[in-house]
């Protein structure tokens, strides 16, 4: 009895750590994904450089969490809610690495734009960005508080940063139909709103991970019809 309980007591230790560690990564995406866009705003290039320097700690740390899953699934051979729990936190290292080269990818677009004039304001990049940075981190803690209401109001939250992307892409067109010669200026700024929306789609899918996890209810493409 007393070996059953230790062995339970070290897979609590290993899925402590899976979930700090879980957190360390999420912690590095946020602060990628705030450092690019205000790279883009202050047009600081030292930001950029930030980023894309963390990449390779994002992708250790994704490699980690995979290593760290598939050892507790080979030797602990978990059952019912914690083999769902350890599976999710595999798939969810997988998304905040993608989330980590979507803030690349609007990094080295930054690089393009901090060689030619801004073209407008940015107002509604800065919004999307804000609120793609909170569904990430509103995400995670819901997998880690296995509270599906919180990761419900995440799913919510994805159309508004959709609707801010179709209003950024709507304004750039504008601009290029007016002087084409802003073309390549606005393409940029495109991208990286798509992008931004892109990392909006990844916390939503930890957040249907999360509903999985708590409820058993698969509602992959569908979160926001789930009441």
């Amino acid at each position: 009895m007393k070996r059953r309980g230790g062995m339970k007591r070290q897979f609590d230790e290993e899925l402590s750590l899976l979930k700090q560690t879980l957190l360390e990564m999420a912690t590095l995406v946020e602060e990628s994904i705030a450092l690019s866009v205000r790279a883009l705003k202050e047009r600081n290039e030292g930001f950029v450089r930030q980023v894309l320097e963390r990449e390779e700690t994002v992708n250790h740390l994704d490699t980690k969490i995979e290593q760290m899953a598939l050892k507790m699934l080979a030797l602990k051979q978990p059952m019912a809610g914690d083999l769902r729990l350890i599976v999710s936190a595999m798939k969810m290292g997988g998304e905040l690495e993608r989330m980590g080269d979507q803030a690349v990818n609007i990094s080295e677009r930054t690089l393009h734009l901090l060689k030619v004039p801004l073209l407008k304001p940015l107002i509604d990049i800065p919004r999307m960005a804000s609120l793609a940075q909170d569904m990430v981190r509103d995400s995670l803690k819901a997998f880690i508080n296995l509270d599906s209401g919180l990761a419900r109001n995440v799913c919510e939250r994805d159309q508004e940063v959709d609707n801010l992307n179709d209003q950024v892409f709507r304004e750039l067109l504008t601009y290029t139909i007016q002087d084409p010669a802003t073309i390549p200026r606005a393409i940029e700024l495109i991208l990286i709103g798509r992008h931004l929306e892109r990392i909006a789609d990844h916390a939503t899918n930890i957040s249907e991970d999360v509903i999985y996890l708590v409820e058993g209810k698969t509602i992959k493409h569908r979160c926001k019809q789930v009441s």
